[in-house]
């Protein structure tokens, strides 16, 4: 069954997820969404003294679309996630090592995730977009529950090296915010953005 407060804000057909996030994926396919999945496969780059807010929005925007180029029809959601410390932007660990070493600086205290979300009317390049943030409190993990965590692999692929809605949830202690914000897509931010899609169209 799908959820008719977030379908009924998606007016043109197919709903194309423009990321390779299995997060997204879950979340959208919770609310009963029926979507295709067509990750961009464009370069996360950052922008020196770009703010948080500016780079995951700017790139939302391009994931999304760089999507929407490939269909005649369709609406395209892209997101894009980082988590941010002392003004520093922590993307992606680029192996284990970096994964250790994010996870050492986020230990005991409060951080701040962004993520930024982008819809695009294929038909007619029509686009949306919006950020949402969440702050969190990472507990005071010991080097030895650090390299555990690592050595299983979670983190490798997930901005700020941890995942909230898997064996992470075990390292959270708290959250300011939005939770999906946290796991990738925050919904609430997602239904204003396809309203803001749907003004921009009529």
């Amino acid at each position: 069954m799908s959820c008719s407060l977030v379908s009924a804000l998606i007016e043109e057909s197919p709903l194309v997820l423009g990321s390779g996030s299995p997060r997204r994926r879950r979340i959208l396919k919770s609310l009963g969404l029926d979507f295709v999945v067509d990750p961009p496969g464009v370069p996360e780059d950052l922008v020196e003294g770009e703010e948080p807010e500016a780079h995951v929005r700017r790139l939302a925007g391009v994931k999304a679309r760089a999507v929407a180029a490939r269909y005649e029809a369709g609406t395209v959601l892209s997101a894009d996630t980082v988590v941010v410390l002392d003004g520093r932007l922590l993307g992606k660990p680029d192996g284990p090592e970096d994964a250790g070493r994010m996870l050492r600086s986020i230990r005991g205290r409060w951080h701040i995730v962004f993520t930024g979300v982008a819809a695009v009317r294929c038909s007619s390049g029509a686009e949306a977009g919006g950020c949402e943030r969440t702050r969190v409190l990472v507990r005071d993990l010991t080097d030895g529950e650090i390299d555990d965590y690592v050595a299983g692999g979670e983190p490798l692929d997930k901005a700020g090296s941890y995942g909230i809605q898997e064996c992470g949830s075990a390292i959270v202690e708290r959250v300011d915010g939005c939770f999906y914000n946290v796991v990738g897509l925050p919904v609430v931010r997602l239904c204003r953005v396809l309203e803001e899609l749907q003004a921009r169209v009529r």
